[in-house]
């Protein structure tokens, strides 16, 4: 009998655990080329990282690019007139490419070409 018991608690624990585990966590956090990095749970880029992101769009010369249209999330951008750029590994996976746009650098879903964070 109380095998059982200890039998069912730990299945409970275990059936919890994930349940707990998401709801404690924002922030992804992973190791890529033994440098330590963290992306937001969206996939866009972690506020710790994001003036090292910007540094980055800065020394590679991207071009800036302008539209009429406000730049922010949600935007859809035209579907010319705008390049978008691989983020690189060391800021993390994530399935979103980057421009500099009317001045600020943005992460865009590239299939919808929606802005999906705006890089202050």
């Amino acid at each position: 009998m109380r095998n059982k018991l200890l039998a069912m608690a730990a299945i409970a624990g275990a059936m919890t655990a994930p349940v707990a585990a998401q709801a404690q966590s924002q922030v992804t956090t992973g190791l890529v080329r033994s440098a330590p990095v963290a992306i937001d749970a969206d996939g866009g880029i972690a506020a710790d990282q994001r003036s090292a992101f910007r540094q980055y769009v800065i020394q590679e010369h991207v071009p800036e690019y302008t539209v009429p249209e406000r730049v922010e999330v949600g935007t859809v951008l035209p579907e010319t007139g705008v390049t978008f750029y691989d983020v690189p590994q060391t800021f993390g996976a994530t399935p979103f490419r980057y421009s500099v746009v009317n001045g600020r650098t943005i992460l865009v879903e590239p299939h919808a070409r929606r802005i999906v964070q705006v890089i202050d």
